[in-house]
């Protein structure tokens, strides 16, 4: 086959999918809820990999969204279908910081997905984990417990 040949055969496979408007991947649509107020901003990190949850170093991305009506809403989109396992907390002083006082104890509301539960630690990423599958998977994360 020529280039022609495979210039033609790209055009008759990719064009449709240009076409159609619609992203190659799975889009994960995250709501944060129960937020004591507007101030600051929500951060919320992503990730994909067992091991490095949920340290800052390990996430597969980050993003931070200013809150209105004590809820937060975001979209992944173009993701693998896979397991994945959220870690967020609101940073009302607007420090950029997880703030946490004496015996590291936190002073700025979080959590993590799946309802995922803190004891002495961060839960596992098994706890935490969900599964995002195509064409859209929504989750909430309540921080109001």
């Amino acid at each position: 086959m020529g280039r022609r040949g495979i210039f033609i055969f790209l055009l008759t496979v990719l064009m449709p999918l240009a076409m159609s408007g619609k992203a190659l991947g799975a889009t994960l649509e995250v709501a944060i809820t129960g937020l004591a107020s507007d101030k600051g901003d929500v951060h919320i990190a992503l990730y994909d990999n067992p091991e490095a949850f949920p340290d800052s170093d390990g996430m597969r991305t980050e993003t931070k969204i200013v809150p209105a009506d004590k809820r937060a809403s975001v979209r992944f989109p173009d993701l693998a279908p896979g397991r994945y396992a959220i870690a967020v907390y609101h940073d009302e002083n607007g420090n950029h910081e997880f703030d946490q006082g004496l015996f590291g104890i936190p002073l700025e509301d979080y959590g993590f997905s799946s309802g995922a539960v803190a004891f002495f630690g961060p839960p596992s990423f098994n706890d935490a984990m969900f599964d995002v599958a195509d064409p859209t998977t929504r989750i909430e994360i309540d921080l109001g417990n």
